[in-house]
């Protein structure tokens, strides 16, 4: 986990600064002299280098990141400022996932504790980090999924030759039975036997 022990004492300004890097262009290096050109000209300022550096908004040298360029998408800003908090400050997460202003002692507590500083320090850092809690959604941003993940829809039936979608099958019949009736004629050379077998047959099996 993580605990940035950066602050500014300008912490209510931290909104017009972010605003300013939404809305102006990335620089090549972020400097004392381009927190100035953005019109925050005192060396109270200063302290937001490093701040940013911590948010992961400019690397090492103050080349700012993807995560910078990231933030200057208005509609994606307050989720990328939730992603950057919760990787600097990760400690204060697991003591509270929604931290809210009833929290702050706790806050300054752990601030305290961790880096070893002054109860006034402290503050300074949990106003700092309020600061950016009220610039940033906790909520994860919801990414569309790609095309090819889409669910693929079902192509209809093929046309016949007037056009028409192929017609559904026809329903199959009910079975029907077939009776095969076999007989054994008596071994006899007498005609009156065999007319009376027939006649037997054509009246209770044909008629």
């Amino acid at each position: 986990m993580a605990l940035a022990n950066t602050y500014v004492q300008v912490y209510g300004k931290l909104g017009d600064v972010f605003q300013h890097l939404a809305q102006g262009q990335a620089p090549e290096k972020f400097t004392v002299q381009y927190l100035k050109d953005l019109g925050f000209a005192s060396t109270n300022f200063r302290a937001v280098i490093p701040l940013l550096k911590a948010l992961g908004f400019l690397s090492d040298e103050g080349v700012p990141t993807s995560r910078y360029l990231e933030y200057r998408n208005v509609a994606l800003s307050r989720q990328v400022m939730g992603a950057a908090l919760r990787d600097a400050y990760g400690d204060l997460f697991t003591i509270r996932a929604n931290p809210a202003p009833t929290d702050r002692k706790l806050i300054e507590g752990k601030f305290r504790s961790a880096h070893n500083v002054s109860a006034n320090v402290a503050k300074l850092m949990a106003s700092t980090f309020y600061a950016l809690l009220d610039l940033a959604d906790l909520t994860p941003a919801v990414v569309p999924a790609p095309e090819d993940e889409k669910p693929l829809k079902t192509p209809p039936p093929p046309a016949n030759d007037k056009g028409e979608g192929t017609p559904p099958p026809h329903p199959r019949h009910s079975p029907t039975l077939h009776y095969n009736i076999q007989i054994h004629l008596p071994a006899t050379k007498d005609v009156e036997v065999f007319n009376a077998i027939f006649k037997s047959l054509k009246e209770h099996l044909l008629d």
